[in-house]
């Protein structure tokens, strides 16, 4: 079942029948402002009880960040396994607990949408950081900034999700996977300080700019800049260790890794032809391992209310003005 079918419910759809999945229930609003063309084939509820009377095996939770749980908690009361979009809810969000507590108690199987972590560079990269080759890591920097109204350039960017505080938006909540990542790749944060804010001249009630520091309990000190903004888009990583450096790129997907011993730079470069779209694919295929019982998530409910804490005190931090520990 998919919960939700805009713009990435609708990619969802598309990944599981190119892997061959075609028992596929839609459950939903109406809301969504894409064509129905593609959705005519699937049967297709209004609610959610009803929905969940087919029994699936499976769930893709892919509605506003705000309405995540509603749909979570009933689903996995009735025992389906959890793909649940990031954030997994608003921060502080009661019913987080409650879904944690029952995907326990029926031995839900979950996988949280941060599909960075399958990234065939990224992972590579995480390989050579977790080898010790370059030394320990000392610091890293993140930045992500990409102009909002032209993520989805068939909708006015004022009414989607990540521009409305009602729906659970804003720049933090949007784009947290490298608060995701970051973790996968260092180890879990100490503390943190954020500033939060709203500089550019779009209509937004939420933050479209973010400085995020993090210090991680093995010591690695490291940034986070997001934004709404920027133009041209820019996303990436850079890593320094003792013995040199890694810098990722989104765009080309590759990475350069420089070696202090050998004073050259090393380019690795993602499998020939590989696009965006390969990690969600990829990402299905492990969700669809998953529901099997063939496999363990690559990242679990757990990871998923790690980086929600991460969020909460972002913006605490920026309320506050003070560093978090977040022991």
């Amino acid at each position: 079942m998919i919960a939700g079918l805009g713009s990435i419910g609708r990619r969802h759809l598309r990944n599981l029948a190119a892997l061959g999945q075609t028992d596929i229930v839609l459950y939903r609003t109406h809301r969504s402002t894409l064509p129905e063309d593609e959705l005519a084939e699937y049967p297709m509820e209004t609610d959610l009880s009803t929905a969940l009377a087919h029994r699936p095996d499976g769930v893709i939770v892919a509605n506003p960040t705000a309405v995540h749980m509603a749909v979570a908690v009933p689903a996995a009361r009735a025992g389906c396994h959890l793909l649940l979009e990031k954030p997994i809810a608003e921060p502080s969000d009661p019913q987080v607990d409650l879904l944690r507590r029952l995907v326990h108690e029926n031995n839900v199987r979950t996988l949280v949408g941060f599909q960075f972590r399958f990234h065939p560079v990224l992972r590579m990269v995480k390989a050579l950081v977790d080898s010790g080759e370059l030394g320990h890591v000392l610091s890293f920097r993140v930045h992500w900034g990409e102009y909002l109204p032209g993520w989805h350039p068939w909708e006015d960017y004022r009414k989607g999700y990540a521009a409305r505080k009602d729906l659970g938006g804003g720049v933090v909540n949007t784009l947290c996977h490298p608060l995701d990542y970051v973790r996968w790749l260092f180890g879990e944060v100490e503390a943190l300080s954020a500033l939060t804010d709203h500089v550019s001249e779009m209509d937004l009630d939420v933050e479209d700019l973010a400085e995020i520091t993090l210090r991680f309990q093995n010591g690695v000190v490291g940034s986070v800049h997001l934004d709404y903004f920027q133009r041209p888009p820019q996303h990436f990583l850079t890593v320094n260790l003792e013995q040199g450096q890694i810098h990722w790129e989104n765009e080309s997907g590759a990475a350069q890794v420089y070696r202090v011993s050998a004073q050259t730079w090393d380019r690795i470069t993602p499998p020939e032809g590989f696009e965006r779209n390969d990690l969600f694919l990829e990402e299905l295929r492990h969700f669809l391992s998953l529901v099997r019982g063939e496999t363990v998530s690559r990242c679990s409910l757990e990871d998923g209310i790690q980086v929600l804490r991460l969020v909460q005190a972002v913006h605490e931090s920026n309320r506050s003005g003070k560093w978090l520990r977040m022991a």
